[in-house]
């Protein structure tokens, strides 16, 4: 069992193959949120064959790549930045803004607290209720807005609710925010699991908002967590040049640069993904919400989160009981808010999906 201080990342194989000498290979993540179809053929045959690219340096401005993002958001490339995976245009963009204080999501994604602080700045929670299914009232959020604040930070949809904004709440927000004089950072790294009809992205909204900046990558969608390529989207030209003046050159090899270009137009992946994941979602959460033991929260993204009913049982119970049998799921009792009762896993391939049920109901029942 467990002790409670160990809790596990989804990219922490190697940690789990230590404790639970299980071989890392055998390990089903239902925690690191990545596309279960994994890099597509296409991109596999094509690196392949271009090997030879890493004796060269790439294009110091990426134009080629930057032009290909702009194409699959629809927005100009003249607003593409384009870093070593989010991450690092996370670090960079907070390093701009320096924000003083800024407003966050609880519970939510830890890398931005931790930035902020690397930052000297402080941070400020706005606190999603459970009562309210963790879905934010938009209104709540922009009469707390004060001019006090420098910077917010969404995650949409967030992560490890699963929840969303759409684009016109995110427009009420931006509206409330320039009133305040609030820059806003948002981060999209789950929105291309989404419906499209529901209108997420906030990438429209950039031409309309210079105080909007947009953050996505390529680690969970195309399953590319090793190639290190993320890209954000801004109207806001200062931070554009501010951003890009702080930037080391070359920060993207030559091989994510031409696996970037491959994959924004794999146009068949895209929708074989999306396809998957939309018809696993509502099957999934159809049938957990038939189980008495759980409380299931709607998800937008391509992850479920669980709140455990049964009383005899938390999430250190249920997350060692599906690592033995080589199933990750993701304790959430360490984000902001949740505690011990609170489980969150991916959507994976309806087979895999199949066993994790199985493994569940063997604990909780239905």
């Amino acid at each position: 069992m467990l002790n409670h201080k160990d809790h596990f990342h989804g990219s922490d194989l190697e940690t789990i193959e230590a404790v639970y000498h299980i071989p890392r290979e055998s390990i089903i993540s239902f925690s690191a949120n990545v596309n279960p179809l994994g890099i597509s053929d296409q991109l596999r045959a094509s690196l392949a064959e271009q090997l030879d690219a890493i004796t060269t340096y790439p294009d110091r401005e990426y134009t080629a790549l930057r032009r290909c993002i702009a194409s699959y958001t629809g927005c100009g490339p003249e607003q593409v930045i384009v870093g070593n995976g989010s991450t690092e245009l996370i670090s960079l963009a907070i390093q701009c803004i320096r924000p003083k204080k800024a407003l966050i999501l609880g519970p939510t994604y830890s890398e931005y607290e931790r930035e902020i602080s690397l930052a000297g700045g402080h941070t400020v929670y706005y606190r999603l209720r459970e009562e309210q299914e963790f879905v934010m009232d938009v209104d709540d959020f922009c009469s707390r807005l004060s001019d006090d604040l420098d910077l917010i930070v969404l995650c949409n949809p967030n992560n490890p609710t699963s929840t969303a904004l759409s684009r016109s709440s995110m427009r009420r927000i931006l509206d409330a925010c320039m009133q305040h004089g609030v820059f806003v950072m948002v981060d999209e790294t789950y929105v291309e699991f989404t419906e499209p009809e529901a209108k997420i992205s906030s990438i429209p909204l950039t031409v309309y908002y210079s105080n909007l900046l947009v953050l996505r990558g390529t680690s969970k969608f195309f399953a590319a967590p090793g190639l290190r390529l993320g890209y954000a989207v801004t109207g806001n030209r200062d931070l554009c040049a501010s951003i890009r003046q702080r930037q080391n050159p070359w920060t993207i090899s030559t091989l994510a640069e031409i696996a970037g270009r491959l994959m924004f137009t794999d146009s068949g992946y895209i929708a074989r993904t999306r396809e998957l994941i939309t018809t696993e979602r509502s099957r999934l959460t159809d049938e957990l919400r038939g189980w008495s033991s759980l409380h299931v929260y709607e998800p937008a993204a391509n992850f479920i989160l669980l709140r455990i009913k049964k009383e005899d049982v938390d999430a250190d119970i249920l997350f060692d009981h599906c690592i033995r049998q080589c199933m990750m799921i993701r304790n959430c009792s360490t984000f902001p808010f949740l505690d011990s009762r609170f489980v969150r896993f991916c959507i994976m391939k309806p087979e895999q999906n199949d066993r994790l049920l199985a493994a569940m109901r063997e604990v909780l029942g239905a």
